[in-house]
This record gives structure tokens, C-alpha cells and sequence, in this order.
């Protein structure tokens, strides 16, 4: 079923797309109309089997993210205390508690 709807879109496109790459001629190219994805299944419609799947693990998750967390909040860090220095952001200390 999704095969016949493949070659179907497949016939559509090529004919809109064809015609105007081509010169007007009637036969439609393949390998110059619709770019065609073949990542899930080949040109005569088999599936491909599943890719390799690489694991995350924890240790590699641990290192990426806890460094980029560091610097974040490095930066942060520096840039409240620019603030702070330039009277551009300054918290009011209000005590209203009388």
C-alpha cells in the first residue's frame, strides 16, 4: 500500500516538475525531478533495517552537560555583577517592616 502510494506522488511529481526541466519534452527524469529521500527505504521500496543505535550513557551525559552548566553560570555570574556595578540593575532594599 504505501508503495503504490509512493510510486503514485512519485508519478505526480515528475510529471509538474518534469516537463519544465526537461524542455516541455513528455518523458519525465527521474534523477533530475523530485529529490527522493532513500534514508527508510530503497528505490524499489524495501525498508532498510534500523540503524546502529549509540547509547548515551550516563558518564558521557555527566561530561557534557555539568562543564556547559559551569560556564553558564559563570557568565551569569559576571554579567549580574556588571550589572550591579553600573546602576543598571540594582535591587532596592526596602524595609517596610515599621
Amino acid at each position: 500500500m504505501a508503495t503504490a502510494i509512493l510510486r503514485l506522488s512519485r508519478r505526480f511529481a515528475t510529471k509538474n516538475v518534469g516537463l519544465s526541466r526537461n524542455g516541455g519534452s513528455k518523458t519525465p527524469n527521474l534523477s533530475s525531478g523530485v529529490p527522493c529521500r532513500t534514508a527508510v527505504s530503497t528505490t524499489s521500496g524495501a525498508i532498510l533495517p534500523k540503524p546502529d543505535k549509540t547509547s548515551f550513557g550516563l558518564i558521557r551525559m555527566t561530561a557534557v552537560v555539568v562543564p556547559f552548566l559551569y560556564v553558564g553560570t559563570l557568565i551569569s555570574k559576571n554579567f549580574a555583577a556588571l550589572l550591579e556595578e553600573h546602576d543598571i540593575f540594582v535591587p532596592e532594599d526596602d524595609d517596610d517592616d515599621d
